[in-house]
């Protein structure tokens, strides 16, 4: 099970949704708002940027974070979607 870094319960909060690990065993994270299952993000096994932050620094994090918002340009910017999620609560630092 992913454990939830403080940095993005901060970020959900001002988000104004709730998230919780990941009933789905291949995310991270499950994303809800007025008690509704709206996302399910994050790959599981794989690093994002306070992963990043804490083995290699912020240096290497910041690299891997623009990195990740270039390949994901199109999809990030669609509030409420997934990728709008993931962007926002995994890599925002």
């Amino acid at each position: 099970m992913y454990n939830i870094e403080h940095g993005s319960y901060v970020i959900a909060r001002k988000l104004g949704v709730i998230i919780k690990p990941s009933q789905n065993k291949y995310k991270k994270i499950d994303v809800f708002k007025d008690d509704k299952h709206i996302a399910s993000i994050g790959a599981s096994g794989m690093m994002d940027y306070f992963k990043f932050l804490a083995r290699d620094g912020p240096k290497i994090a910041n690299l891997h974070r623009q990195r990740y918002l270039m390949r994901h340009e199109k999809d990030r910017h669609i509030i409420g979607s997934n990728g709008y999620y993931a962007a926002k609560l995994l890599w925002s630092g």
